[in-house]
C-alpha cells in the first residue's frame, strides 16, 4: 500500500470495515469450508484418512493498490494410529504492514470407534509458531521526514490448542487461539492489546435425504470471540456435496455476521450504525486425490472501501497410504 491509500484503510478501519481478523495472528476467513479445516483447528492434524496438503491464496478489492492478501500452506499427516502432526506457512500482507510465520502441531486421536460400521473419534491438538511483522517506512518520509526510513519489524511466538469430536455424521471443534499475552514494541499503543487470545466453536451435520441419493447436505455454524474487545461474529453455512465416479462436487454459501456496530456520518448526514456482515458463496470439487476450490465473499455493508469483494484460490492433494473409511456421511474424514 502507497501512503496516498493511508486515509482510505483509517475509514475502512473507523467504520468497522475490518473485519474481527484485524490483529490476529492468521486471519479466519472461510477456508475452512474449501476442505482446510487444519488451518483453523491443531486437533485436525491427522484426523483425515488421508495426508493432506493444502495451498490458499486470498486477494480483496483488485482495484484497491496495497490491498490485503494471504497466502498459506498447510500439511499435515498421521504419524501413527493415535499421532498426528502438521505445519502452517503463511504470508499476510494488509498496505505497509506484513507478516510471516511457521506453525507446528500435534494431535492425539482417541478411537472409540468398534469397526469402519460407525464414527467415534476425539482428537486434542496443539501447536506452536513463530511470527515476523514488518512495517516498510519507505514511503512515509514525504509525510513526515522525522519518520524513519528503513523497515522495522518484530518477532514473537504463540501457540494454540483445541479439540475435535467426530461421532457418525456430528462434529464439534473447539480452538483457543493465541494463548500467551504478548508485548509487541512494533505495534504498542492502547489499542492493540497484548492479549491477542481468540476462542473459536463451530459444529455441523452431514445428511442425506436418501440411503442411495448421490447428494449430501451439511449445515454449520462457527461463532468466534475475542477476549480482550469482546468481538463477537458467528457464521451460518450450508453446503451441498454430489458423489462422483472419482471424487465429488461440492458447493455452498456462508453468511457471516458481527455482534458488534460502528457509527459513522456520511456526508454530513445523521449518524448510523452499521455492523460487519458479508456473503460467501464457494464450490469446488475432489477429482481422485486432487482438489480444487473457489471462495468469494462480498460485504453486504452500506459503506465499502471496494465493490469488488474478496476471492479465494485452494489447491490441494491427498496423499499417503489411505487409511480404513467410514460408513457414514462425514466428509472431512472420508476425504
Amino acid at each position: 500500500m502507497k501512503f496516498k491509500l493511508i486515509p482510505a484503510l483509517l475509514v475502512s478501519v473507523c467504520f468497522n470495515i475490518v473485519s474481527i481478523e484485524a490483529q490476529e495472528i492468521i486471519p479466519t476467513y472461510s477456508d475452512y469450508l474449501t476442505d482446510n479445516l487444519f488451518l483453523l483447528h491443531p486437533s485436525m492434524a491427522g484426523a483425515s484418512n488421508y495426508d493432506q496438503i493444502r495451498l490458499t491464496g486470498r486477494r480483496q478489492w483488485f482495484d484497491v493498490e496495497g490491498a490485503p492478501n494471504l497466502q498459506t500452506l498447510a500439511v499435515n499427516s498421521r504419524l501413527t494410529d493415535k499421532i498426528g502432526a502438521g505445519g502452517i506457512l503463511f504470508r499476510d500482507e494488509n498496505g505497509n504492514f506484513s507478516k510471516v510465520g511457521a506453525y507446528g502441531s500435534l494431535a492425539y486421536h482417541l478411537m472409540f470407534s468398534r469397526s469402519t460400521a460407525d464414527l467415534n473419534q476425539l482428537s486434542f491438538g496443539i501447536s506452536g509458531g513463530v511470527i515476523q511483522h514488518r512495517l516498510d517506512q519507505s514511503g512515509f518520509t514525504g509525510f513526515d521526514p522525522l519518520i524513519g526510513k528503513n523497515d522495522k519489524a518484530d518477532i514473537f511466538a504463540n501457540m494454540d490448542v483445541g479439540i475435535s469430536y467426530y461421532v457418525s455424521d456430528l462434529y464439534f471443534h473447539l480452538a483457543v487461539k493465541n494463548i500467551i499475552f504478548v508485548s509487541r514494541d512494533l505495534f504498542y499503543s492502547d489499542a492493540v492489546p497484548s492479549n491477542m487470545r481468540k476462542y473459536l466453536f463451530s459444529s455441523g451435520y452431514v445428511f442425506s435425504l436418501d440411503v442411495n441419493d448421490p447428494w449430501s447436505f451439511e449445515p454449520s455454524l462457527l461463532f468466534q470471540a475475542r477476549e480482550a474487545t469482546n468481538e463477537m461474529a458467528v457464521d451460518a453455512n450450508f453446503k451441498a456435496y454430489y458423489e462422483l465416479e472419482q471424487g465429488k462436487f461440492w458447493t455452498g454459501i456462508s453468511y457471516r455476521n458481527s455482534f458488534e456496530g460502528a457509527e459513522y456520518n456520511k456526508n454530513g448526514d445523521e449518524i448510523k450504525s452499521q455492523q460487519l456482515r458479508y456473503i460467501t458463496p464457494y464450490a469446488g470439487i475432489n477429482y481422485k486425490r486432487f482438489l480444487f476450490g473457489y471462495t468469494f465473499s462480498y460485504q453486504l455493508n452500506s459503506l465499502v472501501l471496494s465493490e469488488n469483494g474478496f476471492h479465494q484460490i485452494t489447491l490441494g492433494y491427498n496423499f499417503g497410504k489411505s487409511r480404513e473409511r467410514y460408513s457414514c456421511k462425514c466428509p472431512a474424514i472420508n476425504n
